[in-house]
């Protein structure tokens, strides 16, 4: 019996070995696009070797679209408009895509496979975005689970970017991931500073990327990213505003609120921030520090599940039930939302039923 078992497993071992070699060769063979050509705005052309995404392949020349998931066709964030050469639509980019999307020829990059010439357009700004090499200067622990890194840029030497954008960082490969991973992360130190960027950045147990960046990386360390990406971004209007953000969301509204007080703004701005309880609450003298030197400013930390442990004696619960109380005209209010998906929907349904003007509804939702 123990001979028959071994005998078996020997040959599905055998059987599944050939079938893999057979589709390696069949891919050598049958899935050699050659050269194909890939036409941006019927202005700039690239001459690329078939096969691989077109997000990799644009990547590859120094055209970098947005991707928070690194090309995994989890965010949606890399759309192009396709003209030609594309393939049909597939199912894996439907979920990211509305009628009018679709009708417009917006497809993920990511997902599709350059097999023949392609022709696409894509915002001029995509070609300012470049790919940088910075050291990393500090690290500081911001909660238990929150750190703050600084990055001082080495090349190119300076970055330019608007306050609430974001750059996608690059982890090398290391003993749990083989190859080289981006994600997404908010810049929250002032758009003022062009010699170095600060993130704020959460771990994710067992996440790739932020598993490297907590156990692995050091001060001193060189690491790549690229950017600026994002239209989340202030808008120079006279209306009331007002930020909402949850965890490592506060960065890009640390950057927003840091740029108008250094520009001396006089908007009227209300900062509510969503956490679970005292623990989780960071940077809290730097927002009294500026409602100090902003002349029309508050900071409402709001605490959904407080211990006795914390002595709370703020705002208990969640964040838009608050609202009614900060908001003193809905149609000239603009809010500024980043948190999670989840979180970013009941705010948005929240000020929506306030009478927020869903045009003047700003977010970034990472999940």
């Amino acid at each position: 019996m123990i001979i028959l078992i071994v005998n078996t497993v020997l040959i599905v071992s055998g059987i599944t070995g050939f079938l893999a070699l057979l589709l390696v060769i069949a891919d050598l063979l049958f899935a050699n696009y050659g050269e194909c050509t890939i036409s941006i705005n019927g202005k700039k052309e690239l001459k690329v070797k078939g096969g691989s995404s077109l997000l990799s392949l644009l990547n590859e020349n120094k055209i970098f679209l947005a991707s928070a998931c690194g090309g995994r066709g989890t965010c949606g964030f890399c759309k192009c408009e396709v003209i030609s050469g594309a393939g049909p639509l597939l199912p894996t980019e439907k979920p990211f895509l509305n009628a009018a999307d679709i009708a417009a020829g917006i497809r993920l990059s990511c997902q599709i496979k350059v097999k023949e010439d392609i022709a696409i357009k894509i915002p001029e700004s995509i070609f300012n975005i470049r790919k940088f090499t910075a050291e990393v200067t500090d690290i500081v622990d911001l909660t238990y689970d929150i750190k703050e890194f600084t990055l001082k840029i080495i090349k190119p030497e300076v970055i330019n970017f608007k306050a609430g954008q974001y750059v996608q960082l690059q982890t090398p490969p290391y003993e749990k991931s083989r190859q080289s991973v981006n994600r997404a992360y908010s810049i929250s130190s002032s758009s003022s500073r062009e010699d170095q960027i600060q993130l704020i950045i959460r771990y994710v147990p067992d996440g790739v990327c932020t598993t490297y960046l907590f156990q692995y990386l050091k001060q001193g360390a060189q690491i790549n990213f690229t950017g600026p990406f994002g239209d989340f971004y202030i808008r120079d209007t006279d209306n009331d505003m007002l930020f909402v953000a949850g965890g490592s969301g506060k960065a890009p509204i640390k950057s927003m609120l840091e740029y108008l007080s250094e520009n001396n703004s006089t908007r009227r701005m209300v900062y509510m921030f969503g956490a679970r309880s005292r623990k989780d609450l960071y940077y809290t003298e730097l927002f009294e520090k500026l409602e100090k030197e902003l002349p029309d400013f508050t900071y409402v930390p709001v605490l959904s599940q407080p211990t006795e442990e914390c002595e709370w004696q703020g705002k208990c619960g969640y964040v838009p039930p608050f609202f009614p109380e900060y908001i003193r005209d809905p149609q000239k209010t603009e809010a500024y939302l980043c948190g999670s998906p989840g979180m970013i929907a009941a705010v948005i349904k929240g000020l929506k039923e306030l009478g927020v003007p869903e045009d003047k509804i700003y977010y970034d939702s990472f999940a």
